[in-house]
């Protein structure tokens, strides 16, 4: 009886130490670095971000090891939450304030890794020709996030169109006009419904990538635009901190702001997107 009880004890332990190891084998291969032509899953806007991304997947990608694979969002969330939630392993459509803004607002960890472009906001109508022609009271449809509010009222201001408070820069608000001699009036709308809003209102503040998916050229189209000078609104590519070290993460961003792409981007905009490196 007690031969039998050893072997029974003997097996029970064996069991248990074969169930640790295989549990240890799992935990390692989970925590392993990816291997390297594993896809690589980046979320971006169609326009520019996607056009620029496509460009490296078809002509720069395979020769530099990378198995890129892009999933395109029309809105400026889902790629940030997505990324968040570990369905994306980056993502290429923001700039570093909109970045900072989101992340405190939705309480998460998100790593800027490299500038690639600009997009110049524009002020666009199809009622006037002249941003001098904005008549008493007419209404002017911004974007609504924060970091974009603040800009287009800085583009508005650094055109003679309204002043505002000293020092507030690009994170004013409506509150911080001081001066608004033609009492226009302001329409925050999410940036994707902007271009839209020009059968609605007098004028309109559009993002770059919005405008060129609506068929507007910002270099011609536009009223009044943000020059790309100095400009801390560069679009570029962001991970999670875990990633920050990934080599695909590390070798896309590298082609990003490579020649090819940089000449790839002055070729096919002409001006209505800018490289963000010399």
């Amino acid at each position: 009886m007690r031969k039998l009880l050893g072997v029974l004890t003997g097996l029970i332990l064996a069991g248990s130490l074969a169930a640790c190891g295989g549990s240890s084998t799992g935990t390692a291969e989970s925590a392993a670095a990816p291997k390297a032509d594993a896809p690589l899953k980046v979320g971006v806007n169609p326009v520019p971000h996607g056009e620029v991304l496509k460009y490296v997947k078809d002509n720069l990608a395979a020769k530099a090891g990378l198995n890129l694979e892009i999933v395109e969002f029309t809105d400026y969330v889902q790629p940030n939450t997505q990324l968040d939630e570990g369905n994306l392993d980056a993502n290429y459509f923001q700039h570093i304030p909109y970045l900072e803004e989101f992340s405190k607002g939705k309480n998460i960890k998100l790593s800027w890794v490299a500038p690639v472009h600009i997009e110049p906001l524009g002020l666009y109508s199809k009622k006037i020709k002249n941003v001098s022609e904005l008549a008493q009271g007419a209404s002017v449809a911004l974007p609504n996030d924060t970091s974009n509010l603040g800009r287009s009222l800085k583009l508005l201001a650094d055109n003679g169109v309204i002043t505002l408070k000293e020092g507030v820069g690009v994170k004013a608000t409506e509150r911080d006009v001081a001066d608004n001699p033609k009492g226009l009036q302001f329409k925050p709308l999410e940036a994707a419904q902007l271009p839209r809003s020009l059968e609605d209102v007098d004028a309109a503040i559009i993002n770059g990538n919005y405008a060129l998916e609506a068929s507007l050229q910002p270099a011609t189209d536009s009223l009044v635009l943000e020059k790309g000078e100095d400009n801390p609104y560069a679009n570029g590519l962001v991970t999670v901190p875990a990633k920050v070290d990934d080599p695909r993460i590390k070798k896309l961003a590298e082609l990003l702001q490579g020649p090819e792409v940089k000449k790839f981007i002055e070729d096919k905009y002409k001006g209505a997107v800018l490289p963000a490196t010399k």
